[in-house]
């Protein structure tokens, strides 16, 4: 089983890392995800990514408060509102443009509800 955790730690990283620059791809959940499995499959790749720099601040603000920093929602309802305009712009049909409009309006309660 650690090594299925692992795999998913490093997929959920690569994937996360590529979000650093390519802004519809989201970072923070990812690599959250990524420190989740790590920390049952590998303590010195978790202990790597609570130590890093940049991807360690924001883990340890999820892990000590359950918080978002304020441009990291920016970036999120940015993305989110781009994402959802590119639908519109393929025409995507309309209920499925609903769904999606209710997912996404999800998420971003949920980002803004998060201290910050």
């Amino acid at each position: 089983m650690r090594w299925l955790w692992l795999a998913f730690g490093l997929i959920c990283l690569g994937i996360g890392l590529v979000g650093t620059v390519l802004p519809l791809v989201p970072t923070v959940p990812l690599v959250l995800l990524a420190a989740y499995a790590f920390a049952r499959s590998s303590e010195r790749l978790h202990d790597w990514l609570v130590r890093h720099p940049r991807l360690g601040p924001p883990l340890e603000d999820w892990r000590r408060f359950g918080a978002i920093r304020r441009p990291a929602k920016r970036v999120a309802t940015i993305s989110v509102l781009i994402a959802f305009g590119i639908s519109v712009l393929l025409g995507v049909r309309p209920a499925i443009l609903a769904v999606q409009a209710v997912v996404l309006g999800g998420v971003l309660v949920f980002i803004w509800s998060r201290p910050g």
